[in-house]
């Protein structure tokens, strides 16, 4: 059976439905439209940190160079010179120097995420990827 891209929050998860489904729900129950703002709203909250710093984005359309215009414990905005699809899987890597983490030494983070927001600024795109997955390591 194929997926319908039709989704919804039901109790703090996203769910997928069938085709058949998705013609049921595609009235947006109030309730649940008002979670869903509030969450995002949630994520948004999170203090952005002004970081800028070089970093390649991994995605299904391939590998391009960004950078960071601010990094929270949500996400990033990077800036960069192609888009990449809102919903789209992304991987990347963000070496913090030594000195901003009050270390001797550069921390890596190596990152999985998705993106989330996706728009034009100044000739450039903005993608906004919320971080579901991180692993630091030191470099």
């Amino acid at each position: 059976m194929r997926l319908a891209a039709a989704a919804h929050w039901k109790e703090g998860w996203l769910e997928t439905v069938s085709d058949e489904a998705a013609e049921e729900q595609l009235t947006v129950d109030p309730q649940a439209q008002q979670t869903a703002i509030k969450h995002y709203a949630s994520m948004q909250s999170a203090p952005r940190f002004p970081l800028h710093l070089p970093v390649e984005v991994n995605s299904p359309g391939g590998a391009c160079t960004a950078e960071t215009q601010n990094i929270s414990a949500n996400g990033v905005l990077f800036a960069m010179d192609r888009d990449v699809p809102v919903g789209s899987v992304v991987d990347f890597t963000i070496l913090l120097p030594g000195e901003v983490v009050g270390s001797r030494r550069d921390v890596q983070i190596d990152c999985h995420g998705r993106v989330v927001r996706s728009f034009e600024d100044q000739g450039r795109r903005g993608v906004g990827v919320v971080i579901d997955e991180y692993h630091f390591e030191r470099a």
